[in-house]
């Protein structure tokens, strides 16, 4: 099944975010590119916000961000009630965020994984479905405010 991906990041996630456009486009996945446009120096909230306001809004049916660390795009994602943002460095992390905590955002930390564990991070979120279950009571206690 397609889906809307909203992608964006920083400036240490461009060139991974340009090589993860590629490879949803030959998953037939429509993508919407929040930026930025090159490797110069960005501050990465001018681009998170947009994207997890799309993801909120429905615009986007789920979000992939990617920063150095990833850490502040998850952080600045996670801001937003609907948003369940996760930052994972390894396949197995991006399934379970999926599976149980039905995370909507995938967050990248391109300084510490190679771009085929990323590759591959993206096709394990995208394919995987949330359990349910007892996992949903959990999710249904994350939004505090």
């Amino acid at each position: 099944m397609a889906l809307k991906i909203a992608i964006g990041g920083d400036h240490a996630g461009y060139t991974y975010k340009k090589m993860l456009k590629e490879v949803l486009a030959e998953l037939g996945h429509e993508v919407q590119d929040f930026g930025p446009g090159s490797e110069a120096s960005v501050d990465y909230p001018d681009h998170v916000h947009p994207l997890a306001k799309a993801v909120v809004n429905k615009e986007a049916d789920m979000g992939i961000l990617i920063c150095g660390s990833g850490n502040g795009v998850a952080i600045t994602a996670n801001k937003y009630q609907e948003i369940r943002a996760a930052l994972c460095w390894l396949p197995e992390l991006a399934k379970l965020a999926r599976e149980h905590n039905d995370a909507n955002i995938l967050c990248i930390p391109a300084r510490f994984v190679s771009e085929e564990v990323a590759k591959e991070m993206v096709r394990i979120f995208l394919k995987t479905d949330f359990e349910g279950g007892r996992h949903q009571n959990r999710v249904d206690k994350i939004a505090a405010c």
